[in-house]
C-alpha cells in the first residue's frame, strides 16, 4: 500500500523525465493587466483580503476581450481573469486598418469616444481606451474618454462601442 511520503508521492515528490517543471504552453492571446487591487472583505470574524484582476487579451488581429475576477493570490486572480476574459472575446470589424465609422458608447458613468483615423495616424487615445485598441490590434484611431475615470467601466464603454461597428454590405 503506497503511502504518504514515499518516492514521488507527495507535492515534494521527484518529477518527470526532463527533471524540472514542464514550461508554461504557449497562450492563445496576449495578456495585459489594466487594474489590480487588493480588496477586502469584513466579517465577523476579522478581515479577509483577496486579489481583484482586470485583464485585457487580445491576438492583435481584431480580436479582444475583457476579464475581472478575484482570487486568493495575484496568480490566481489574474488566471481567473483571462478565462473569463477568453469566454468576451469578440471579433472588431476592420477597415483599412482603422473603424469603418465613429461611434460613440457609454458604460454607467463613462462615456468613450471612438473615431476613424487615417493610415499613419497611429493610436491617439489614452488609459483603459488604448490598450483595448493595442490588444485588439487596431493601428489607426482617435478617442476621447468622457465621464468617469473608473478604468473598468471605461473598458467596458470601449467595448460596448466596438460592438455597435458594423461593416457596409453590398
Amino acid at each position: 500500500m503506497p503511502g504518504r511520503g514515499g518516492a514521488g508521492g507527495g507535492r515534494g515528490g521527484r518529477r518527470g523525465p526532463g527533471g524540472a517543471r514542464r514550461e508554461r504552453e504557449q497562450r492563445e492571446f496576449d495578456q495585459k493587466i489594466l487594474d489590480l487591487s487588493r480588496v477586502t472583505r469584513v466579517t465577523a470574524g476579522g478581515k479577509r483580503m483577496r486579489f481583484r484582476a482586470t485583464l485585457v487579451i487580445g491576438d492583435k488581429k481584431g480580436r479582444v476581450g475583457v476579464g475581472v475576477a478575484k482570487g486568493a493570490d495575484v496568480a490566481m486572480s489574474v488566471e481567473k481573469a483571462y478565462r473569463q476574459a477568453k469566454r468576451n472575446v469578440f471579433t472588431i470589424p476592420l477597415k483599412e486598418g482603422t473603424f469603418p465609422h465613429a461611434v460613440s458608447a457609454k458604460y454607467r458613468a463613462a462615456v468613450v469616444l471612438l473615431k476613424p483615423a487615417p493610415a499613419g495616424t497611429g493610436l491617439k487615445a489614452g488609459g483603459a481606451v488604448r490598450v483595448v485598441l493595442e490588444m485588439a490590434g487596431v493601428p489607426n484611431a482617435v478617442s476621447k474618454i468622457m465621464g468617469s475615470g473608473n478604468k473598468l467601466n471605461i473598458a467596458r464603454a470601449t467595448l460596448v462601442g466596438l460592438r455597435q461597428l458594423k461593416t457596409q454590405t453590398k
